[in-house]
C-alpha cells in the first residue's frame, strides 16, 4: 500500500468545491433505484463507498449510467429489483450494507451482502434483531457479523427504539418499512442525522417526524427526480482543521451541506475559538447548503460528550487531533461505538497521536489529548508536547488517515502516512487538495 509524506508548515489559502456528500449519495441512489423512473443525482460522491452502492444496485438488475460526478439511475419501483446471480459485494461500506440490508428485507428472494475483512468484523446484530422483528429471514455468521443472508418478503409494522442511536440503523427500518403492512415507527431518544427521512420525502414518500418518532407509511409510489449532492461537510471538517493548526490561513468552502443534524461540528469549533461563518445559505432539494469561510485563530480546548457523540461521530478523529494544537486540549467520552468503526478509531488515533510526539490518555469510551498547557495544574515551564514528524499506521482506517496527516501539518519534521491510499473510501481527492491549497501542486 502507498505512503504519502507530509511536510509540515505553509498557510491554507484558496476556495473548494467539496466532492459531494458520502451519507447523501447513498440514500439519493437507493431511493432512487426504488423509484418508478429515471433520476439524476448530480454530484454524486467521488467516495469508494458509495461507488460500492451503485455496484450493488446494479448486481440488482437496475441501470445505471455514470459520468464524472452525475449519475443517472433507471428506477424499477419497489418490486423491480431483482435476484442477484452472486453475493452483493459492498466492500468496505458499512453504510451499504445496513442501508440495503433493509431494501432487500422487502424482495421475495434469496441475496447475500458481504463485504472485505474490516466490514466482515462490523457489527450486524443491530440490524438483524429489528428486521427479524418485522418476520425477515436474515442470518449472519456467529457474531453476527456478515455476510448476512435475507430472504425478504411479506414484512410487518413494527414500533422501535434502536438501543444504540444510529442513522444507518434507523435507515435501514424505514426502507424495510416501505414494504410493511403498516406504519412502521422509529424512536430516536438522542437525533441522529435525517438525510434518509429528507430524501424519501423528496422522492414522495408518506414521512411524518414528531417528537423523535419517525412514521413511514408502507407501499408509496416513489417519483423519480433531479437532485444535487450537497458537498460533504465530513471532509470540510479535515480542510478547516488544517486552516486552524497554520497561522495566516484563510479557506473559503462553497456549497457544504450544512443539515442541522451535521453541522453541530462548526458550532463545536466556533465555541473552541474557531473563526467560521457561513456568508451564503439555502435549500436545495430539502438539504440546507451554504458557503463556509474559515480564518485561523487560536483554539482554546473543549469536552465531547452525550448527545454530541452522535450528531459528530464522524468528526471525533480529526477534533481529537486537534487537541494538541489547543490551549487546553480535547476530551472525548461516550464514544465507544467509535471502537466499532473501520478500525477502533480511539485505540489506532491514540497510538498515531503518540507516535508524533502527543500526550494522549485512552478511556473505554473516548480519549483525552493534552493540549499546549499540558494536565491541569502543569505550570507553564512544563507545557504540553510538541508534535514532531513520525510514520504512523491508520489501520486501513480513511478518517484516521485524514486526520493524522493534518496533525502532521503542524509538527516538525516530515511525517509518512501508511497506506494513505485507504482515503479514498470517502475523500480520493484529500491529498491532492490539501496540496493545492498549500501552493504545494
Amino acid at each position: 500500500m502507498a505512503s504519502r509524506k507530509i511536510s509540515p508548515g505553509g498557510t491554507i489559502n484558496g476556495a473548494v468545491e467539496l466532492p459531494g456528500d458520502k451519507s447523501i449519495s447513498h440514500r439519493y441512489a437507493i431511493i432512487a433505484a426504488l423509484a418508478e423512473g429515471p433520476s439524476e443525482i448530480a454530484n454524486y460522491a467521488s467516495a469508494a463507498d458509495c461507488r460500492s452502492t451503485l455496484e450493488c444496485l446494479r448486481r440488482l438488475g437496475v441501470e445505471i449510467a455514470t459520468k464524472d460526478r452525475l449519475v443517472h439511475i433507471a428506477g424499477k419501483g419497489l418490486d423491480g429489483l431483482q435476484e442477484p446471480r452472486k453475493p452483493l459485494d459492498a466492500e468496505n461500506s458499512g453504510s451499504t450494507m445496513r442501508m440495503l440490508s433493509g431494501v432487500l428485507a422487502g424482495q421475495r428472494f434469496r441475496s447475500v451482502i458481504t463485504g472485505d475483512d474490516s466490514l466482515r468484523r462490523r457489527p450486524m446484530r443491530r440490524i438483524i434483531d429489528p428486521l427479524r422483528q418485522m418476520s425477515a429471514d436474515i442470518h449472519g455468521d456467529d457474531r453476527g457479523c456478515a455476510p448476512l443472508e435475507i430472504r425478504g418478503g411479506n414484512l410487518h409494522a413494527i414500533d422501535f427504539t434502536p438501543p444504540t442511536p444510529s442513522a444507518q440503523v434507523k435507515s435501514a427500518i424505514l426502507f424495510a418499512g416501505l414494504y410493511a403492512d403498516a406504519v412502521t415507527t422509529v424512536h430516536e431518544s438522542v437525533r441522529t442525522r435525517d438525510h434518509t427521512e429528507i430524501a424519501l420525502r423528496e422522492f414522495g414518500a408518506n414521512i411524518e417526524v414528531s417528537r423523535g418518532a419517525i412514521r413511514i407509511h408502507p407501499r408509496p409510489k416513489l417519483a423519480p427526480r433531479r437532485l444535487i449532492v450537497p458537498g460533504d461537510i465530513s471532509g470540510a471538517v479535515f480542510l478547516l482543521a488544517a486552516a486552524l493548526i497554520l497561522p495566516d490561513s484563510s479557506l473559503l468552502l462553497h456549497n457544504v451541506g450544512l443539515n442541522p443534524t451535521r453541522s453541530r461540528v462548526l458550532d463545536f469549533l466556533i465555541s473552541l475559538g474557531a473563526k467560521i461563518h457561513v456568508p451564503a445559505l439555502a435549500s436545495r432539494d430539502g438539504e440546507l447548503v451554504g458557503d463556509v469561510s474559515v480564518n485561523y485563530a487560536p483554539l482554546a480546548g473543549g469536552e465531547i460528550s452525550g448527545a454530541q457523540v452522535a450528531e459528530m461521530i464522524d468528526e471525533l478523529p480529526m477534533l481529537a487531533a486537534l487537541g494538541p494544537f489547543t490551549e487546553k486540549g480535547i476530551e472525548i467520552h461516550d464514544a465507544q461505538e467509535l471502537r466499532l468503526k473501520e478500525s477502533d478509531r480511539i485505540s489506532t488515533l491514540a497510538a498515531g497521536l503518540r507516535a508524533m510526539g502527543a500526550r494522549v490518555e485512552e478511556f473505554p469510551d473516548g480519549l483525552r489529548v493534552e493540549g499546549k498547557e499540558g494536565p491541569a495544574g502543569r505550570s507553564a515551564a512544563a507545557p504540553g508536547a510538541k508534535l514532531h514528524g513520525a510514520t504512523v499506521d491508520p489501520c486501513g482506517d480513511h478518517r484516521i488517515a485524514m486526520a493524522l496527516a493534518v496533525a502532521a501539518l503542524g509538527a516538525e519534521g516530515k511525517s509518512t502516512i501508511r497506506d494513505a491510499e485507504c482515503v479514498g473510501v470517502s475523500f480520493p481527492e484529500f491529498f491532492d487538495t490539501l496540496e493545492r491549497l498549500r501552493g504545494l501542486s
